[in-house]
């Protein structure tokens, strides 16, 4: 959607664009033990995060429906979702009703030979793309190059991404891990047509990227388009984005195909009306979006004259049959519950090893993946474990996910799969006893008298404990215990 010219210099990346873009690399706390070694990149993602935030909670602020909105939100995807197949078969009909194609794929390698087909029989030999997170979820930029065709990425942070050789390490902001001087280097070394002394002033690398991109835009016969939203009522797609690329794409070429996950429908048009205020305010901070285009099968003599929906399952239904976990199909790809994450702040999307980061892409990946019967020892497996569980992602929301509960419902997943319970460990007993002592007010006032008791053993903040006190502190210190209870501490007062 949009790009940040101002973000961090060194941290850890693939070294080329991975076969499998939904889990790639070490599993997540690894690959975060590289990342938290570089405080740079922890001082400008909380300056871009907290600036996208602020601008977030201002716009929101002004809204005194907002809690209203969001509620109208959960509820129109949550029907959506209990109604999916009846949807997407009103969608199907919809757009065939209006002169558009519909091609349905199972999986990531069906969808990338449906849109390879599409353009080998136009003869076309490049493609000019809107910024898509499900293509980038099935790696069809690769998937064509392999067939001699050119993919182009037309948003200026997936466009960076791409010359790099990169990956996206944000939602919104793709190229988030990018600083300006760097971006001047890709464009130097990978555009062709960069302007002889070109600098790293924000408005001179978006006219670089602007002339890149012109000529391409003109001669492109074929576009590859994501879909923000699907309505089954009237087959109408639409798209959002805030540079205007997309309405080239949408409208120049001949053709049009646009690949969609299929939890991406909606079942009117009057549902538009939710979302077009949730989304832009959630995701960028802005009270609308500078470019809503939405379009209706084929028009004659206006726009594309073909166009094809591609429907992509990919894990998706099985994630669906989850009771719980199938909230993550709720996601309108917003980045907000990214914005205020504080592992996300402090590690970056590239530690999660998937085209999906942050708190929502820990409880959706491994449902992609299958997590019921991943190996415990799957990177995509330890994605559920990042998280502090603060619950800043579920208030972030604007559909209002439950991340925190999805997380722990995952997390039992993967330590029991196929409901397997595990043989009896320390680390189950001491859960037990904690359980144990909040199962009433009595007990846990109990339990609570014993750590003043510990604070005149532990006065200080403690870094090492002998086993199995070491379990803890391996990853994190025993912060100081406090002297009094807040029980005593307000009968006091």
């Amino acid at each position: 959607m949009s790009t940040y010219l101002g973000m961090p210099s060194v941290h850890p990346m693939p070294e080329h664009t991975p076969d499998e873009p939904l889990r790639w690399g070490p599993s997540f706390p690894a690959a975060a033990h590289d990342t938290l070694r570089d405080p740079q990149l922890r001082v400008n993602l909380r300056k871009a995060t907290h600036t996208i935030r602020d601008k977030r909670l201002a716009v929101t602020a002004e809204l005194p429906d907002w809690e209203d909105l969001r509620d109208a939100g959960s509820g129109i995807k949550a029907a959506a979702m209990a109604a999916l197949p009846e949807l997407l078969e009103q969608l199907e009909a919809s757009v065939q009703a209006r002169g558009g194609q519909v091609h349905w794929a199972r999986d990531a390698a069906e969808a990338n030979r449906i849109v390879t087909g599409i353009v080998q029989a136009t003869g076309a030999r490049e493609v000019v793309k809107v910024k898509s997170m499900v293509t980038q979820e099935i790696g069809l930029n690769e998937h064509l190059a392999a067939a001699g065709i050119e993919a182009t990425e037309t948003d200026l942070a997936e466009l960076i991404v791409q010359l790099a050789g990169d990956m996206p390490s944000h939602i919104l902001v793709p190229a988030i891990h990018r600083n300006r001087e760097q971006i001047r280097e890709i464009f130097d070394a990978r555009m062709g047509d960069a302007p002889d002394g070109l600098t790293s002033d924000p408005a001179a690398l978006a006219a670089a990227a602007r002339a890149h991109l012109r000529a391409r835009f003109l001669r492109a016969q074929v576009a590859v388009s994501g879909a923000n939203f699907a309505i089954a009522q009237t087959g109408t797609i639409g798209v959002v984005e805030s540079e205007g690329n997309g309405r080239m794409c949408l409208t120049l070429p001949r053709t049009l195909v646009t690949v969609m996950g299929i939890e991406k429908v909606l079942p009117r048009f009057e549902d538009l009306e939710v979302f077009l205020q949730l989304l832009p305010r959630s995701a960028t901070g802005e009270r609308m979006n500078p470019y809503t285009s939405t379009w209706t099968g084929v028009t004659p003599g206006d726009g594309p004259q073909e166009f094809h929906l591609v429907l992509l399952d990919n894990g998706r239904t099985r994630a669906l049959a989850d009771e719980i976990g199938r909230t993550a199909l709720h996601c309108i790809r917003c980045s907000a519950c990214l914005n205020v994450c504080p592992v996300y702040e402090r590690t970056g999307g590239h530690a999660y090893g998937s085209v999906y980061p942050g708190p929502i892409g820990a409880i959706l990946t491994p449902q992609l993946l299958g997590i019921g019967g991943l190996d415990p020892h799957d990177p995509a497996a330890s994605l559920p474990f990042a998280s502090s569980l603060c619950g800043a992602c579920y208030d972030a929301c604007p559909v209002k996910i439950d991340i925190p509960t999805a997380l722990v419902h995952l997390r039992d997943r993967v330590q029991h799969p196929e409901g397997r319970r595990s043989r009896p460990s320390g680390w189950a007993a001491a859960l037990g006893l904690v359980a144990l002592s909040m199962r009433s007010g009595r007990t846990f006032r109990w339990a609570g008298r014993v750590v003043p008791v510990l604070s005149r053993v532990l006065p200080r903040r403690v870094r090492r404990l002998p086993f199995p006190g070491s379990l803890w502190t391996a990853s994190r210190d025993l912060p100081p215990l406090p002297r009094q209870t807040f029980r005593d501490w307000w009968s006091a007062r």
